[in-house]
């Protein structure tokens, strides 16, 4: 049976990539990218007032497609756009809050904790991600040579946004307590940046650090896939709720390192009381505790649930 085709729209962000590659993967699509560009006038224009026409992106999407998986605000015009021009032909999925009405999507995917109500929405518990556990075990000797401890820890490190700046005494505490909690402890440390870890916080961790722990500086997908897999704890910085949600496929402790937060964070609060319910995250603290928890994979869930409903439609 030919594979239906995928059209995955984004700004390029890895929260973004990971999520409509991860339910792109889970439907089976043989699916392409599109890293979407607007229009310099249209990156002010929130995407209720934006007009649905082509002028308003740069790209010239001109790929088959069956499915459109959107994430970001800058692919909600785009995704929107072109359902109107192939109408029933495709399907348009967008990840997390358009911010516009959801009637222009077939389905809505978004986390528990935005309160988008309609019925084509499917609520998610966190984010859902590309990782797949068998993919963990594939990658888990990559980095196993450079173990030298029984126990390790990783620290995953997002960077600054616009509910977080990263300051440089607030990296410090953290690292400080990285080093209290786990390392004082006889842990190994593997540092994992993302794409939006500044190069100042892998600095510091070099020089933070000992010689004795793994210090991970550029963006290397195996090394991450190695460090979960590896893990016996892991931390994640309390910036990226997607890299939250994907350490939670392991069923392995989780802790969040908090900052100050700049601006209101309410949705944030939101999912940290969530994951606390499910007993998948505590704050880093003091304290070394170990738990367990069901490991969390809604990209399953939510693709299984698409994929019941698909015959509903004549996209073939």
């Amino acid at each position: 049976m030919t594979k239906l085709k995928g059209l995955l729209l984004t700004e390029g962000m890895h929260g973004m990539i990971s999520q409509v590659e991860g339910l792109a993967k889970a439907l089976d699509l043989d699916f392409i990218h599109e890293k979407i560009e607007l229009e310099n006038f249209w990156k002010l224009i929130p995407p209720k007032i934006t007009p649905i026409k082509s002028f308003v992106f740069k790209n010239n999407i001109l790929h088959d497609f069956n499915i459109v998986i959107s994430c970001g605000r800058k692919s909600v015009i785009p995704s929107i756009y072109l359902k109107k021009k192939f109408k029933e032909k495709i399907i348009n999925i967008h990840i997390q809050d358009p911010k516009v009405s959801l009637t222009n999507f077939d389905f809505v995917v978004a986390p528990e904790h935005d309160g988008l109500i309609g019925k084509n929405v499917i609520s998610t518990k966190g984010a859902i991600h590309y990782l797949r556990e068998n993919e963990l075990d594939e990658n888990t000797s990559y980095l196993k040579p450079k173990i030298k401890k029984e126990k390790i820890v990783t620290l995953v490190v997002g960077g600054p946004n616009k509910y977080y700046d990263y300051k440089p005494k607030v990296v410090e505490e953290i690292f400080s307590k990285i080093k209290q909690n786990f390392i004082n402890n006889n842990y190994q440390l593997i540092f994992i940046p993302s794409m939006r870890t500044p190069k100042n916080v892998i600095d510091k961790a070099k020089n933070y650090f000992d010689d004795h722990q793994i210090i991970v500086s550029e963006i290397d997908k195996k090394a991450y896939l190695s460090s979960l897999g590896l893990a016996d704890h892991i931390v994640v910085t309390c910036d990226s709720t997607s890299m939250i949600s994907e350490a939670a496929i392991t069923g392995k402790p989780i802790y969040v390192a908090h900052m100050p937060y700049i601006k209101n964070n309410y949705r944030f609060k939101k999912f940290f009381e969530m994951f606390k319910k499910l007993n998948i995250i505590k704050d880093l603290g003091d304290n070394l505790e170990v738990w367990k928890y069901e490991k969390l994979n809604e990209t399953d869930r939510i693709s299984g649930y698409i994929k019941s409903k698909l015959k509903d439609y004549d996209i073939s």
